[in-house]
């Protein structure tokens, strides 16, 4: 029966790794089946946040805004996660973006893991829902504050040690770790060259100049372009004379 391991989970500011930002950190450690530490952490996304995003988190801009810097903060995340065995809610989901955000920062991060969503999958009746929630319902779990990292962390936590109880010894094979796999490519800051064409773009068009976050990527520059060329069409050349 595994009972050391880390258990994890993100709030982000979509569902989306390659574009999206990670917005708070979750993550509890245990030993002999006890939670003996904890790491949470808001993080500036740099991003403003969508009403839907608000609304599930509680978490607001001007939170976000007094939030931890990214970077460093990820940092101790991954060092507090160590090299233990992963245990999340469709923990796939969060391991994407600690995978985008480790790769852009030429970083090796590669675990194992046990996925409480399908476990409960697998064990649990088919019209039974499988969302966090719905466990926590299915299984008499308190549910204080929905949708924060390190609720839905001690949450999830508690549903798997139930699923442990109930189903591990008639089919072990299923609670075994296996190793996660997400394939990303490294993420480039946008090019000088994006920025002087979408510059012109906007000029030539009369359109005001996109919110542009410092960090904005070569993909995300690209997707703009593209976008505001489907809206306003391309830029004429000028005329020979």
């Amino acid at each position: 029966m595994l009972t050391d391991y880390v258990v994890i989970d993100l709030e982000m500011t979509g569902l989306n790794a390659k574009t999206d930002r990670i917005l708070e950190t979750g993550a509890a450690r245990v030993r002999g089946n006890v939670v003996t530490a904890a790491f949470s952490e808001i993080i500036n996304p740099k991003r403003e946040l969508s009403e839907k995003v608000i609304s599930l988190t509680g978490i607001t801009n001007e939170m976000a805004v007094q939030g931890k810097e990214m970077d460093a903060t990820l940092m101790a995340f991954l060092d507090f996660i160590g090299e233990d065995i992963l245990v999340g809610q469709n923990v796939i989901f969060d391991y994407s973006f600690l995978k985008q955000w480790a790769v852009n920062h030429k970083r090796t991060f590669e675990r194992n893991a046990v996925d409480t969503l399908k476990l409960a999958r697998k064990f649990l009746p088919q019209e039974q829902k499988k969302d966090l929630a719905s466990l926590c319902s299915y299984f008499g779990i308190e549910r204080v504050h929905a949708h924060r990292a390190l609720d839905d962390v001690l949450e999830t936590q508690q549903i798997f040690e139930q699923l442990q109880k109930m189903y591990e010894a008639g089919a072990p094979e299923a609670f075994r770790p296996y190793p996660l796999q997400y394939k990303v490519k490294k993420q480039s800051p946008a090019t000088p060259q994006q920025m002087k064409y979408l510059k012109q773009f906007v000029e030539f068009h009369g359109i005001p100049m996109p919110e542009i976050y410092e960090d904005a990527t070569r993909s995300e520059i690209s997707r703009l372009i593209d976008q505001l060329i489907a809206q306003y069409g391309k830029m004429k050349k000028e005329p020979a004379e």
